[in-house]
């Protein structure tokens, strides 16, 4: 209810209405005890039905009023009267920042100022463990004396459930507060950092988040993410990135678009950990760029530049035989002709003291200028675009994910300065190092390029030292199509070393770690027996290296999810050993998408969960928008579930998302194989073979779809092709071919073999039962069957979709067992 002037609320008398935000009215009152003018804030009784809450909320207010700060608004008093909850603050008079921004744009040297106070501010709450989680224009206000006070801290609070993670109310959070465009929406959730968007618990990195939002807005006159909804901006929040800031403003630094770049990181882990180091970064960076505009303030002035250069007229010419006028500065006055050196001696006569004084600081700016280009550490580097120099537009996307994995690999260390992959972009078709390293005020520049030779992917990069242009160090190198993800981490740390970054022997560590994680998840994607046993070496040598390293434990749960997916070791056994690790991935970091996806795939091909598996997909895609395993094994289980055009639009967004990955490219003759699409699955699989001739996975999926259009020949020599790999589904699935085709004596012959193995190591029933559904063997098929529900054999999850069982389908004894599998 309004609060009519003169009424006393306890001690205070109010005087005017100052407006009303989210959390309820704010008044202007005075403190009838001291005599001054305060801020009454009485909040919404929709926010203290909650004693918790409330309870909550005064234990924060009651920290925050400890805080003392000039750039911290200072809480008086929290109280209640009436029932009616209120908190006084000192009274400040001046405009939000959300009024300065929406009435002009400001100067580099005003959003300087604000970020600096703001950051101190917000550097002195977290030191104290209060973290504010409501940053935005609103909760900034500007004094006419340029002070610049935080306001609201510890009210958000009030607005968090009991589990400590951040509510999420579309109503309440989408305020119009500023229309740049017809039907932009913006207001709370605008500021939002990705885990709070989520419903994630959050801590001080959030706020560091929602200050990179407030930085970038201050600089291009709007947010960085934006919506027409509630939906589409927190969409845009957890998946898009933004717009490069030079493209609103051109003078802006590109050392202040990496320290916003950094602040807006999506993954926590990879923003700025500490406001602190945000606050130094900017510091450095106005120091810079003062001393920069000092050094230009003090230039000589025209008359003495022209005096050196030899100059003559105001028209440049410096040719004898005319009277002319000289120009200088505010002299001017006709002279007879002379040579540059008789007007050179006879102006420095005539203004001797400025002429020396011009000269001596040139000599002192070169040695200056000479002394730092020799000095200076290599402390600073723009991984330029590599350039796709193989006339296949598709490898666009492939050189692009090479120039971001790079980056993303130096981002981890904080004595290299890296520009942002945004700013680079600008670069891709003007890639001269001097430029670069001027414009970006970087010291190092690294240029690559993708070719394509003799079917093998040549990938060069050149490191160049931007300040006089020579070659640090070049590399070129000859990789399969399947490799090139090694590419990153090798390049990446090769700049480092180049570069000559100090890494600590815990960075090191760290590094040698890295590596062992990357050459698992290489050996893995192979899909080969061979291939899962060198992950799970590599994999487990990173764990030594760094015990918790929650990714490394996710790759231990998907080499034992593929074991089991590809026969190698019992279900039962495999697929408890991959909700083991990726326990333990979670148990270190419960918002990592790789540990969820893994969770996921074992409840959905070891647990038959189907619900289950989909909501921990779900999870994964939610922390993690841009997981392509995340949408390719969601996609295996659609597939299961016969809904074919969905998992098709999963797999898409998998390969948009990771485009070297041969095993996303082959999955597509999966879900076309299950969708009885073989045409298509075969066209998808030759696509594989073209970059990689002898891909096991594509050869396979490849013999599958010939042999469902009876091309036995050709489906034969696929799986003959493909054997190398050790599959014992590949020989059921050539056995099962060699039955189709009238060759019975062969499709036996695998059959007595594989029946002899399984006294010595697992031998999926399901494999048995594709022999003999190929041989056309309807009792021993379903015997089989029958006997891989029983030791849940990991392929009955295809059951109802897999065409080389479409024969069985008018048995009743086939739906018998699709139902007891639980698929609908």
């Amino acid at each position: 209810m309004p609060i009519d002037p003169g009424t006393n609320i306890g001690p205070y008398m109010v005087l005017e209405s100052l407006g009303a935000g989210g959390m309820g009215e704010v008044y202007l009152a005075r403190d009838t005890r001291l005599g001054r003018k305060i801020a009454l804030k009485f909040l919404s009784a929709e926010y203290t039905k909650d004693e918790d809450r409330v309870r909550r909320f005064q234990q924060e207010a009651r920290a925050a009023s400890a805080l003392n700060h000039p750039n911290l608004i200072t809480i008086f008093d929290i109280g209640e009267v009436d029932s009616v909850h209120f908190i006084s603050t000192e009274f400040i008079e001046g405009d939000t920042l959300r009024k300065l921004v929406s009435s002009r744009r400001l100067s580099n040297a005003e959003i300087f100022d604000v970020a600096i106070q703001v950051g101190s501010a917000l550097a002195t709450a977290h030191s104290a463990g209060i973290t504010h989680r409501d940053i935005k224009p609103e909760n900034i206000m500007v004094r006419p004396d340029g002070v610049v006070k935080v306001l609201d801290f510890g009210l958000a609070k009030l607005t968090e459930p009991s589990s400590g993670a951040t509510a999420i109310d579309p109503t309440a959070v989408t305020k119009k507060v500023v229309e740049t465009n017809p039907g932009v929406v913006m207001g709370t959730v605008s500021y939002m950092s990705p885990e709070q968007a989520r419903g994630a618990s959050v801590d001080a990195r959030t706020d560091i988040f929602s200050f990179g939002v407030v930085l970038y807005e201050m600089t291009a006159g709007r947010v960085p993410f934006e919506g027409s909804s509630f939906g589409d901006v927190i969409s845009s929040i957890l998946a898009k990135k933004q717009l490069p800031l030079a493209r609103y403003s051109p003078d802006v630094p590109p050392e202040f678009e990496r320290i916003v770049g950094k602040a807006l990181a999506k993954d926590r882990e990879e923003r700025y950990q500490s406001i602190k180091e945000l606050l130094i970064d900017l510091k450095r960076l106005k120091q810079r760029l003062d001393v920069e505009a000092e050094l230009e303030h003090s230039a000589p002035p025209e008359w003495a530049r022209d005096a050196v250069m030899g100059r003559r007229s105001s028209s440049g010419e410096t040719g004898s035989g005319s009277s002319d006028t000289i120009a200088m500065g505010a002299f001017s006055q006709p002279i007879r002709t002379t040579s540059s050196a008789e007007y050179l001696i006879s102006e420095i006569k005539r203004h001797k003291k400025a002429t020396f004084f011009v000269l001596g600081a040139t000599v002192i700016a070169a040695i200056a200028i000479a002394f730092v280009s020799t000095r200076r550490p290599l402390d600073s580097v723009a991984i330029l675009p590599f350039l796709n120099q193989t006339g296949d537009p598709k490898m666009d996307a492939i050189s692009d994910e090479i120039t971001e994995g790079i980056i993303n690999h130096l981002y981890d260390f904080p004595k290299l300065r890296v520009i942002s992959y945004g700013t680079v972009q600008q670069y891709r078709d003007r890639q001269d190092p001097r430029t670069v390293g001027k414009e970006l005020d970087v010291s190092a520049v690294l240029i690559g390029r993708i070719n394509n030779r003799d079917g093998s992917i040549s990938v060069n990069a050149e490191l160049v030292d931007a300040r006089d242009q020579t070659r640090i160090w070049s590399q070129q190198e000859k990789l399969k199509f399947a490799d090139l993800m090694l590419s990153h981490h090798r390049l990446a740390r090769s700049v480092l070393e180049k570069l000559g970054v100090t890494i600590s022997d815990e960075e090191r560590k760290e590094l040698d770690a890295e590596d062992m994680y990357t050459k698992g998840r290489n050996y893995l994607n192979q899909r080969s027996t061979e291939g899962f046993n060198k992950a799970i070496e590599y994999f487990d040598k990173a764990v030594e290296l760094k015990p918790d390293y929650a990714l490394a434990h996710a790759g231990l749960a998907d080499c034992y999810n593929m074991l089991a997916s590809y026969g190698q070791r019992p279900p039962a056994e495999a697929f408890a050993l991959a909700r083991v690790e990726a326990g333990k991935a979670l148990d270190l970091d419960d918002n990592m998408a790789e540990a969820h996806t893994s969770l996921a795939f074992a409840l959905f091909r070891g647990d038959w969960k189907w619900a289950a598996a989909e909501n921990e997909f779900k999870i994964a895609q939610s922390l993690n928008p841009k997981s392509a395993q995340a949408h390719q094994w969601y996609s295996v289980m659609l597939s299961a579930l016969g809904r074919s055009e969905r998992a098709l639009s999963e797999a898409r967004q998998a390969q948009e998302l990771d485009a070297t990955s041969l095993v996303i490219r082959s999955h597509f003759g999966l879900v076309y194989f299950f969708a009885h699409q073989f045409d298509d699955s075969i066209a998808a699989c030759q696509k594989v073979l073209e970059l990689e001739p002898g891909f096991f996975i594509a050869q396979r999926y490849l013999g599958q779809a010939y042999a469902q259009l009876g091309k036995y020949d050709q489906a034969i020599e696929k799986y003959q092709s493909a054997a190398s790999s050790g599959s014992l589904m590949l020989r059921a699935e050539l056995a099962n071919t060699y039955g189709l085709a009238g060759k019975k004596d062969e499709a036996q012959k695998i059959l007595a073999e594989l029946q002899r193995l399984s006294s010595e190591r697992y031998v999926s029933s399901y494999s048995i039962a594709l022999i003999h559904s190929g041989l056309r063997n309807r009792e021993e098929t379903f015997a089989t069957l029958e006997r891989a529900l029983n030791e849940r054999a990991d392929y009955l999850v295809f059951l109802k979709v897999d065409p080389r069982f479409d024969w069985l389908h008018g048995d009743p004894r086939f739906a018998d067992l699709v139902q007891r599998i639980g698929l609908p």
